[in-house]
């Protein structure tokens, strides 16, 4: 396996997809998900999972909202949200994100 071939560049790819928020799986590591999408700035409505996820800012802000209660996110950081923790993303989320999900039990 060439290592050359498993290159990706994060943000062409995000800023390539069709729609914002639309994530492409990009492949497992271990038993979790990483996928890469971009940010538009649109907000999204209020969700939990039962599983934890990972949102990795590589470049502008994700307005995160959990239970209500703002966490900006900047470029290169990474916020662990917990299983079944209600969170939201608030207008003015821009650039490109990638997100780590980790499976269900």
């Amino acid at each position: 396996m060439n290592p050359a071939n498993l290159t990706v560049n994060l943000t062409e790819t995000a800023a390539g997809l069709p729609e914002a928020w639309s994530s492409l799986p990009l492949g497992l590591v271990g038993p979790a998900c990483v996928k890469v999408l971009r940010m538009d700035g649109t907000p999204l409505p209020e969700e939990s999972h039962r599983t934890a996820e990972a949102p990795l800012v590589l470049d502008g802000r994700l307005e995160l909202l959990l239970e209500g209660t703002p966490l900006p996110v900047r470029a290169g950081e990474l916020y662990v949200v917990p299983a079944g923790t209600a969170h939201a993303v608030g207008p003015g989320s821009r650039g490109t994100l990638v997100i780590v999900e980790f499976p269900e039990e």
